[in-house]
């Protein structure tokens, strides 16, 4: 796994979600096996393969998050030219076709989050911004088809 780009926010968000699901998820998933395991005959246990199955989910997502926040590199915005859409640039753009307008935070895939208007810099909208400044007009492929933004503003 290579470097993972992320802002300070993102780092201490996935931190917390760790941390939660090593000490308290962990924790209510053995009370479930201990629970399934005195219900008798293990082989034909329902309740404890569950809970063996959900024991396994978790210490996958653990091992996911751990890698993420091994290779994660805190990006500085004092780095990043402000004038033009890198990751941590909150963008707002307006819709040639529709005159309407949206505002995007440009942040890494850990942090994505799409009710909260945050963007992969690797989705198709994502990779389009990126690199362009205010005043500019980029037209953008994405699975619907492609669509034209004129780039408003650029905030960090």
């Amino acid at each position: 796994m290579g470097v993972s780009y992320m802002s300070k926010e993102g780092f201490l968000k996935l931190e917390k979600e760790l941390n939660h699901l090593m000490k308290v998820k962990r924790k209510e998933i053995a009370a479930k096996l201990e629970f399934a395991r005195g219900l008798g005959d293990l082989k034909e246990n329902a309740e404890y393969d569950a809970a063996k199955e959900e024991q396994a989910m978790l210490e996958r997502k653990i091992g996911e998050l751990s890698a993420k926040l091994a290779s994660a590199q805190i990006m500085d915005n004092l780095d990043i030219d402000p004038t033009k859409a890198y990751i941590g640039a909150t963008v707002k753009l307006l819709d040639v076709a529709t005159g309407e307008e949206v505002e995007y935070h440009l942040v890494s895939d850990a942090e994505a989050d799409v009710f909260e208007n945050k963007i992969s810099v690797t989705s198709p909208i994502g990779k389009g911004l990126l690199g362009h400044a205010v005043d500019e007009v980029v037209e953008i492929q994405i699975p619907a088809g492609s669509i034209k933004y004129k780039i408003i503003g650029i905030t960090r």
